[in-house]
């Protein structure tokens, strides 16, 4: 709830955007990118696809936190013996862009929407691929809210949790309950598909829900066992049809929640 108090950050936030009328806050894996990279490291390099999907389930039941359940996930790539450097190189081969993400960025910067990537992942690993799949320089206009990455001596690695206390590793409701505290708060967008998101889900103005065929769809399982009212969609485009809308008057966000498929 909005009067609760925040778990503590280790990691700074970057200011907010005073005085926009639109935010538009997005997920990194599975929902800008066409997979999930933490997944794919997990499927490839660490413990398998089976555990890492009865991890999910444990999650979503609620009988695990995401937090516990990611970290083993990073760690059983550690423990296989794979550096980050050897990391980064696997996501920026086989990671790729929603295929309408890039019409959707460039409607928001035309429209002076801020974009914010809100990412249960980590921000090194998010800028690599990020550059590698829009160019450095665009790369770094774009804001990153993620956990961050702790590199040993020996080679080894962590993530380091921007919410160490909160069962999320990241509270990502975080992101967007500091605009609903402004005295002319904008409407925020928010994207999703997976745990990762449940946190913020209940927060945004328009929820949208990434729907990928043939894949996991467990925030919108969560959305819909506890009433969450969100959008499905499957990719940016098809999103961008309906955020025009909003953006220009045509529909109202309460309008648009009722469509239920972008």
């Amino acid at each position: 709830m909005a009067d609760e108090v925040p778990p503590p950050s280790t990691l700074p936030y970057p200011p907010l955007h005073l005085d926009k009328k639109f935010v538009a806050l997005s997920d990194w894996d599975g929902t800008i990118t066409n997979r999930d990279s933490n997944d794919y490291l997990t499927d490839h390099l660490g413990f398998g696809l089976e555990k890492r999907r009865n991890g999910n389930l444990e999650i979503l039941s609620g009988r695990a936190t995401f937090r516990d359940a990611f970290r083993e996930m990073l760690e059983s790539v550690v423990k296989n013996g794979h550096s980050f450097e050897e990391c980064a190189e696997v996501l920026k081969q086989n990671i790729s862009l929603d295929v309408g993400f890039k019409n959707f960025y460039d409607f928001c910067k035309a429209n002076d929407i801020p974009v914010v990537i809100i990412s249960s992942g980590m921000a090194p690993l998010i800028r690599a691929v990020l550059s590698k799949l829009i160019g450095d320089e665009e790369a770094k206009n774009i804001e990153i809210i993620a956990n961050d990455t702790i590199i040993h001596e020996d080679g080894t690695w962590e993530i380091k949790y921007r919410h160490p206390s909160s069962g999320y590793g990241h509270d990502k409701s975080q992101s967007i309950l500091p605009y609903r505290r402004l005295p002319n708060p904008p409407t925020v967008f928010f994207f999703g598909d997976g745990v990762s998101d449940m946190s913020a889900a209940r927060h945004a103005d328009l929820l949208f829900v990434k729907q990928k065929p043939g894949a996991d769809n467990d925030l919108a399982a969560f959305c819909t066992r506890e009433g969450i009212p969100h959008v499905l969609f499957e990719d940016f485009d098809r999103a961008l049809g309906l955020i025009k809308k909003v953006v220009e008057g045509e529909v109202s966000v309460g309008e648009a929640v009722k469509v239920g498929r972008a």
